[in-house]
């Protein structure tokens, strides 16, 4: 089943059993969905979907942090609800052991010797990992490799 056709899916079961905050989430989702095709011209596809969510839920990281260190736990706790909701959509993350191997794999075969490079390799990795790894967390390792 196609990503867009599961979101529907959980959508008209969150209406059918009146879970308010999961319906709203995911009609926001729809709606992100709706102006990029919108936008593009064409359906999204599942990469491009997965973009949405990413980008979705690297917002409701941001709130969280925004938001505790303004003394809001309150609004903390509904965007961390929020962003469990998302992660059930987005693909499991690499661990950082499997993305050091994948970062060192990347710098043998790109022949990587010094940090000014550096930019290649996250490239690299980013394009092997697609949406299971975190930009920041793969910009950190790169470093660390590289210094």
């Amino acid at each position: 089943m196609a990503l867009k056709d599961q979101i529907e899916n959980d959508y008209i079961n969150a209406l059918k059993e009146r879970d308010d905050f999961r319906v709203s989430l995911l009609r926001m989702i729809k709606s992100s969905l709706k102006n990029q095709e919108i936008k593009t011209g064409q359906e999204v596809s599942n990469e491009d979907l997965l973009k949405i969510l990413e980008k979705q839920a690297k917002q409701r990281r941001d709130s969280i942090i925004q938001y505790r260190a303004g003394n809001r736990e309150d609004l903390a706790k509904t965007e961390e609800k929020e962003l469990i909701i998302i992660e059930e959509y987005l693909p499991e993350k690499l661990s950082a052991e499997e993305i050091g191997t994948i970062i060192d794999e990347a710098i043998t075969s790109l022949g990587v010797t010094s940090s000014a490079e550096m930019g290649k390799v996250i490239k690299e990795v980013m394009t092997i990992t697609k949406n299971q790894a975190d930009g920041k967390t793969v910009s950190e390792l790169v470093k660390l490799k590289l210094v």
